[in-house]
């Protein structure tokens, strides 16, 4: 870091290395833009280092234990199958770091200067960059920020070495015996899903009337069943009251019912939500407009009321999404290279990797119903699906909203295998402006999940081939 009385110039400045951060710098660069890039923590951020891709690591680690365990019905029988605990922990590490490490290379690659640091800004064109032994004052002529979103903490829950948030959950140096969770949302169902797989008895406490809100309850109910499968307790519309830990593990009180309830555990797992990392950063001292829940205000092209300051990702409106803060960081590093780049979408995919994994995008059936479309849905089930069949996994269906007057595709949904890879095509479709026609006339590979698209697409035609009308 370059220290001294005079400012370092650069042209564009991005305050945050997560997935939003890095890859508008890598594209700001790319577009011939002088850029540097600060983040106080690892490059990354939360999304490659303690969030994404570490849970789908140990989620992956848990079913190979999972199959290796029970696929007697195949004529596989294992015996004595255990789980070296510390080796999961030290692969899940080694796939990160190679992530971590790729994007570093991707950077430097890109001619980006990398700073270690917590920006603070102090007008609109300057930025305080310090460490725990300097400071230095940055001059940019843009900046984007992306500084990402954190897990609330609740006060009756403060966390410990025994309550955790969900980066605590992903570096347990053991299995727990018990392990609760407060909040069925996507990260509870995963991670608390995750530690069944491995014999963990979990129990999910969640204040609605059902886990995994926002998806249909034909697809939450194939998770709770493998859920209950694998000996998780969901207990619904239950109040958490508090938690007494002990050296051993936890105490934890529940209201249901107007009864109160106590659980024993040796962890206490709280995933309620993430709220934006906006504050101490000097953003209300030079007027930066924000909302009551201290998102940044912003246009269509991620400026904010600056028109030289553009905010991208968790801090903005919209889902709390890794692939919407790449997509966002794209078009904020477009628009200051004077393109006439604008967020323009029609939806964002959003997949749970539970167990049957979950995907949806666009519209869901009534909720186009509610905007006032006519509609019609067409579903295929994975049990006549050839592939899945031979994988053994047969729980779940592809699901097509297309519109009544032209089946045009509004929405889609699916629920089993590998449905957060067969969810980009139906992306695509409601992107491109396609029709259940376009779908049905699409030659899909044999076998393979994907036709399960193909079919449902002809039973929303009326002309189903491998399943009755």
């Amino acid at each position: 870091m370059v220290v001294g009385d005079f400012p370092v110039e650069v042209d564009t400045l991005v305050v945050g290395a997560g997935p939003g951060g890095y890859v508008a710098a890598i594209r700001a660069a790319q577009m011939g833009q002088k850029v540097t890039i600060v983040d106080k923590g690892n490059l990354g951020g939360v999304c490659l280092n303690v969030g994404c891709i570490p849970s789908k690591a140990l989620i992956s680690a848990g079913h190979r234990y999972e199959q290796a365990s029970d696929s007697e019905d195949m004529g596989i029988v294992a015996e004595k199958v255990s789980v070296n605990f510390d080796k999961v922990q030290e692969w899940k590490g080694q796939v990160v770091n190679k992530l971590t490490g790729g994007v570093e290379s991707l950077l430097k690659a890109n001619k980006v200067d990398i700073v270690k640091g917590e920006a603070y800004f102090v007008d609109q064109n300057t930025v305080k960059i310090m460490d725990e032994k300097q400071s230095q004052t940055y001059k940019f002529n843009n900046c984007i920020i992306a500084t990402g979103s954190r897990t609330i903490e609740l006060k009756p829950f403060p966390y410990s070495e025994r309550v955790l948030d969900s980066t605590g959950a992903l570096n347990l140096k053991e299995i727990p015996k018990k392990m609760v969770v407060i909040g069925g949302g996507y990260i509870g169902t995963e991670l608390g899903g995750a530690y069944a797989s491995f014999g963990t008895e979990v129990t999910i406490l969640e204040g609605t009337k059902d886990i995994l809100g926002g998806f249909e309850k034909g697809m939450t109910q194939l998770v709770k069943k493998r859920l209950k499968k694998k000996g998780v307790e969901i207990v619904t519309e239950a109040m958490a009251q508090g938690v007494e830990e002990t050296k051993d593990g936890v105490k934890v009180t529940y209201e249901v019912k107007g009864e109160e309830k106590t659980i024993d555990a040796d962890y206490l797992l709280v995933t309620v939500g993430r709220r934006p990392n906006t504050d101490e950063m000097g953003l209300e001292d030079i007027g930066i407009e924000m909302d009551d829940k201290g998102l940044i205000k912003v246009d269509k092209q991620r400026r904010t009321n600056f028109d030289n300051i553009y905010a991208i990702g968790d801090i903005v409106e919209g889902p709390q999404l890794a692939h919407k803060a790449s997509y966002e960081g794209k078009i904020a590093a477009e628009v200051i290279s004077g393109e006439k780049s604008e967020v323009d979408y029609l939806a964002i995919p959003a997949v749970v990797f539970s167990d049957p994994e979950l995907a949806s995008v666009g519209y869901a059936e009534q909720d186009a119903k509610d905007a006032g479309y006519d509609v019609k849905s067409a579903k295929f089930p994975f049990a006549a699906n050839g592939r899945a069949l031979s994988l053994n996994d047969t729980d779940g269906f592809v699901k097509l909203v297309t519109r009544k007057e032209d089946g045009l595709v509004i929405g889609a949904q699916v629920a089993g295998p590998n449905a957060s890879d067969i969810i980009a095509e139906l992306g695509l479709a409601i992107e491109a402006g396609m029709t259940a026609e376009d779908l049905a006339l699409t030659i899909h590979a044999h076998p393979t999940l994907g036709e399960a698209v193909m079919e449902a697409a002809d039973v929303a035609l009326g002309m189903p081939i491998h399943t009755a009308k």
